[in-house]
């Protein structure tokens, strides 16, 4: 089996957008993979967090995660922070990787913007701290969307460059993994929008915390327009939020667009609303539900996480010791 990595940032509930992207996929490539799952809390504080909710946030992240599918006891699953590795060899990458190299990071162009300036150094080096995540484990394979394909790329150029400064073969290549093609979820209240946990009105978004009652009032109130459904995916091209409604409708179902349009084409958007939260709340609520019963039990949580910290150090404290005495340091 390959060694899979991925992480996601405990900075707010995941929603809806997040589960189709990412916590889906991870469920399913359990099967065949040997998956390390971080909680990538040293990423979040990239931007100023709360700490309490930093912490509140990854125990709900942990209870999510578990409550979709992810099995703690085949694979891994643990907080970034809880292994020291990743801060180690952190530092050895940003060493190794160019200024020129993080310049042409657009990602960080666009979090920044024109206040680049005041924007933390953390921001700024994210990429080679992903890079150490991911290589601290030797990890060839990452699951990624199309706003992290441009660190991976610099992720194997670090391994490149270290490889030869040091004159080893000690670092793999990383493949991309591309998740199958995923639903593009938009804000419910404006379809030219990603949906977004960090949006300021919980009305935009479906999080994974939310029961059936807050589903359906959140659809009932989601922004559409005047005219029916059509029968073809090309009536919606000007229609961002009925495109929306529809293609959340398929990618929770299994079913195209066309499928979609075809059982509802002509109707509005009241009893299409209707079918949509029932489709919502079938998949949703029992990780609600879940999610819930499992933060009725905190220690457990911590136990679990702990848990998982101890078997990822034991994976990434060896590779990451042998790059520091191949850097030259006195262990």
């Amino acid at each position: 089996m390959q060694r899979i990595f991925s992480g996601i940032q405990p900075s707010g509930v995941p929603q809806l957008g997040n589960y189709l992207g990412a916590i889906r996929n991870w469920v399913n490539l359990q099967a065949d993979h040997e998956c390390v799952f971080c909680l990538v809390d040293m990423h979040a504080i990239t931007v100023w967090q709360d700490p309490a909710k930093l912490r509140d946030h990854t125990l709900t992240q942990a209870a999510i995660l578990l409550a979709s599918g992810i099995d703690a006891e085949k694979h891994i699953l643990f907080n970034q922070s809880a292994v020291s590795a990743h801060a180690r060899l952190a530092w050895i990458f940003n060493c190794v990787s160019r200024l020129g190299w993080l310049n042409r990071m657009t990602q960080f162009k666009d979090k920044a913007g024109k206040d680049r300036e005041n924007h933390s150094a953390g921001l700024y080096v994210y990429p080679n701290l992903m890079a150490a995540d991911i290589l601290a484990y030797k990890a060839t394979r990452v699951p990624v969307g199309e706003d992290q394909k441009q660190h991976l790329e610099l992720t194997n150029d670090i391994a490149q460059k270290f490889n030869h400064d040091y004159g080893v073969s000690f670092f793999p290549q990383v493949e991309a993994l591309i998740p199958p093609e995923a639903a593009r979820v938009m804000s419910l209240r404006d379809g030219t929008k990603k949906m977004s946990k960090s949006d300021p009105s919980a009305q935009s978004r479906i999080e994974l915390t939310d029961d059936a009652d807050t589903i359906a009032q959140k659809i009932r109130r989601a922004k559409t327009d005047a005219d029916v459904l059509p029968s073809d995916p090309s009536g919606l091209a000007d229609r961002p939020e009925a495109r929306n409604l529809v293609s959340i409708y398929a990618a929770l179902s299994g079913m195209s667009v066309q499928q979609v349009l075809d059982l509802h084409q002509g109707q509005g958007f009241g009893p299409f609303k209707a079918a949509l939260t029932e489709v919502v709340v079938n998949e949703i609520a029992p990780i609600a539900l879940k999610t819930s019963q499992l933060l009725q039990d905190e220690a457990y949580l911590v136990q679990m996480l702990r848990n998982g910290a101890e078997r990822a150090q034991a994976i990434a404290e060896p590779i990451v010791a042998e790059a520091e005495k191949l850097v030259g340091f006195v262990k």
